[in-house]
């Protein structure tokens, strides 16, 4: 058994490695060549967290996974991850555990590069200003997975807690030099929004964290942190302007996402605004954006191929390079 370390991960793996195993996860989807039971939800209401149970299977890589992902936001305020979580990679052929990953790091690779993989195929080509709004334990891989799929000069950044925005910029600048934007802390959301070609919420937040209404024209919009009916970081607004809707899985979004169920129970939506998953839209099932002028909209919730994918690929390039700690 393989024991992968997030610095080991690090030394293999690159975003763009990450985005194209999301892709092939979001067709894997649609085409329904995995196994993919809704994750088990179990509540923990006394430390305001929950426990995530989430497996996979794909026959034709003789490849299955179990990814245990524990959410308490509360962490953040005692340096702690948000998310803790170990991702399980199972060998399909005779049911022994091959490697058991950081599933942190897993989680924020895989999650970052469904907003990565939505920009590469729903953004207009020419995009230079970015908005992240959400400097939580996701908000790093979301930053480097915008700037992965477009050339951007900017990107602005909010969060409730100003120290830990700027902190956040000032550490994102120099990990992120690289890309050659520039990060910079602001103190409104509407800072965050007006202007951005590209947008990303990625907040535990239970009311909407943006005006919908200052959302630009040719904007991409992904919502990332509403992985609960009760959570809405999307500000309802934006559905009727948006001319495209789509998801990573339409049924994981319509078990959990109060960013989609609650306008569709307040009737702002119904289901034929819907454009697609996006794995329909890799594949040519569906219509991706149109011209430049489209607002749209992409909201995911994660599925487990996901994880399968994401620590497929790192596993495989760690056997290759001897990265990682053996433990029999």
């Amino acid at each position: 058994m393989l024991l992968l370390s997030r610095e080991d991960i690090k030394k293999v793996i690159t975003m763009k490695d990450i985005i194209e195993a999301d892709k092939k996860a979001f067709q894997m989807v649609v085409e329904g060549t995995c196994e993919l039971p809704l994750r088990t939800n179990i509540q923990a209401p006394k430390s305001n967290g929950v426990f995530l149970f989430m497996p996979a299977y794909v026959e034709s890589m003789d490849t299955a996974s179990l990814k245990i992902v524990n959410v308490f936001p509360g962490n953040i305020a005692q340096g702690l991850p948000s998310t803790p979580a170990q991702v399980l990679l199972i060998d399909g052929a005779n049911g022994l555990v091959t490697s058991v990953l950081d599933g942190t790091y897993v989680t924020q690779l895989r999650t970052g590069a469904a907003s990565g993989a939505a920009f590469d195929i729903l953004a207009k080509k020419d995009c230079k200003i970015g908005g992240l709004i959400g400097t939580g334990g996701q908000a790093a891989t979301q930053l480097e997975a915008m700037l992965a799929a477009r050339e951007l000069a900017e990107v602005r950044v909010f969060d409730l807690d100003w120290e830990r925005t700027r902190a956040f910029a000032e550490r994102m600048q120099e990990e992120l030099k690289d890309y050659g934007a520039k990060i910079i802390a602001v103190k409104t959301s509407d800072e965050a929004v007006v202007d951005s070609d590209l947008l990303i919420t990625v907040t535990p937040s239970t009311k909407p964290v943006f005006d919908g209404t200052k959302v630009k024209k040719g904007a991409t919009v992904s919502c990332v942190g509403a992985y609960q009916h009760h959570m809405q970081e999307m500000d309802p607004a934006i559905l009727p302007r948006a001319s495209k809707i789509y998801f990573d899985s339409k049924e994981a979004v319509l078990s959990e996402s109060g960013d989609i169920l609650i306008p569709l129970e307040q009737g702002i939506i119904t289901e034929d605004d819907f454009t697609g998953d996006l794995g329909d839209v890799i594949n040519g099932k569906v219509v991706g954006r149109e011209n430049d002028d489209e607002i749209i909209v992409f909201e995911t919730v994660g599925v487990a191929v996901q994880d399968l994918m994401a620590a497929k690929v790192i596993y495989d390039k760690a056997v290759a390079a001897g990265v990682g700690t053996q433990w029999s």
